[in-house]
């Protein structure tokens, strides 16, 4: 009776060390890095339901943009050591956010939890994103492209599935916009110089 209690002793034991490790790596990949430089990437966000892309105009959040489109062009960048990240429209500046209610909106200012979401790759190679402030909230659009109200959504439902696709318009270079005029310098002709004959002789 004794070695039975001692074995689920140690095996109990085991399974809380694993525990506290998972939770400290979990704890660990959701912090916030404020000093290293971010890595933003730049695509769109295509829609399985709607067939379209999310674009951000003003507060306003949907999924029905072409391919293309100025507005669907997002930069998204690293939030933390794991997968977590902010979506930003290129064009309009607003970040991708949550509120309490679960209606996906647009701020000015994305430094917010509610404006963080977890990257999650599924098994059919498609991609959610789960608030980082709402747990089992996702980012989701009916086939008409509204927002699906969060805490109706699951992470196997199609409506929360995604896909990167490369943005087809312009490329966002600095001064992109700004015409560029190429200027051709003219050099006077080289005089080539008189070989002097005296010195070879004299040599």
């Amino acid at each position: 009776m004794y070695g039975i209690n001692q074995r689920c002793f140690y095996l109990s034991f085991h399974f809380f060390v694993v525990w506290c490790h998972a939770q400290h790596v979990r704890e660990q990949g959701a912090q916030t890095d404020e000093l290293s430089r971010r890595q933003v990437r730049v695509y769109q966000l295509y829609s399985r339901t709607s067939g379209r892309h999310v674009q951000i105009q003003g507060k306003r959040v949907s999924a029905t943009a072409e391919d293309g489109n100025t507005f669907a062009r997002l930069y998204v960048e690293t939030d933390t050591f794991g997968s977590r990240v902010r979506i930003k429209g290129a064009e309009s500046g607003r970040y991708l956010c949550m509120n309490w209610r679960g209606k996906l909106v647009g701020k000015a200012n994305g430094r917010g939890r509610d404006c963080s979401f977890t990257e999650i790759v599924l098994e059919n190679n498609y991609t959610a994103f789960q608030n980082a402030k709402y747990d089992g909230w996702y980012v989701a659009f009916t086939r008409k492209g509204r927002p699906i109200k969060a805490s109706k959504t699951r992470e196997n439902q199609r409506e929360v599935h995604f896909i990167k696709r490369l943005h087809k318009g312009p490329h966002p270079f600095p001064n992109s916009d700004r015409p560029k005029h190429f200027e051709f310098i003219s050099f006077p002709p080289i005089r080539r110089a008189k070989r002097n004959r005296k010195s070879h002789t004299a040599s």
